[in-house]
């Protein structure tokens, strides 16, 4: 029988993989669409709020949300008043994931639409599409390969995870222990074994990871 501090973890990473994955799919494609976009109104403000996770040191990102989220904070306490707990549960740890891995999705969708031939979507316009047909009939199938890309560092950062989700998730066992923080409290318990354990489990996941979104991509060449 599987032990239970070795599952939970486990099943704890793959739910929030899942769950990263889908709003990383819709957000993250949006926002990149948006941000190519120079005329968008706050265009950087939006641009600096995804990118801030990417240059910002998880741990002091993880605390201005703990900050912004926990009961105390501004968000927070209206949401707690609603009966809506954010901080030191799962649905930390899924922000957490969510936050830290969206500029990977975000800026090379929004790179690779920069980069696409203007005269691909003038066509599209010409042929009576809207801006939506065209988005999904056209831009949306060039930068298939940038999107899938993107989803697979995004939802591998989600394992990789610690700092964001130490502040949010709060590393209780049971709760809100994913594998990576599993490792860290292995190795601070001097329990080597257990996090090599881990960490085989991780390499295996993230790499049926790389083999699987090769194979959605198609064809022979690396997604990258």
């Amino acid at each position: 029988m599987i032990d239970r501090a070795v599952l939970e973890p486990v099943l704890l990473s793959l739910q929030t993989a899942a769950v990263v994955l889908v709003l990383h799919l819709v957000f993250g494609v949006l926002f990149g669409y948006l941000l190519s976009k120079e005329r968008l109104p706050f265009r950087l403000v939006l641009d600096a709020l995804v990118t801030l996770p990417l240059i910002f040191p998880p741990i002091a990102t993880g605390f201005m949300l703990l900050l912004l989220l926990g009961r105390s904070g501004v968000i927070g306490q209206t949401l707690a008043e609603q009966g809506v707990e954010i901080v030191f549960s799962r649905t930390g740890v899924f922000i957490a994931a969510f936050l830290s891995g969206l500029p990977l999705v975000t800026k090379p969708v929004q790179s690779a639409i920069e980069q696409m031939s203007e005269s691909l979507k003038e066509a599209s316009f010409i042929l009576g599409k809207s801006e939506f047909e065209t988005f999904v009939r056209v831009t949306l199938p060039l930068i298939r390969r940038v999107i899938l890309a993107g989803l697979m560092l995004s939802v591998g950062r989600s394992f990789g995870e610690v700092g964001i989700t130490l502040m949010l998730g709060g590393n209780i066992n049971g709760k809100t222990e994913t594998i990576s923080l599993a490792i860290y409290n292995a190795v601070f318990e001097g329990n080597f074994e257990r996090a090599m354990m881990f960490s085989a489990l991780l390499a295996v996941i993230t790499l049926g990871l790389f083999f699987a979104m090769n194979r959605l991509a198609g064809g022979r060449r690396n997604v990258f």
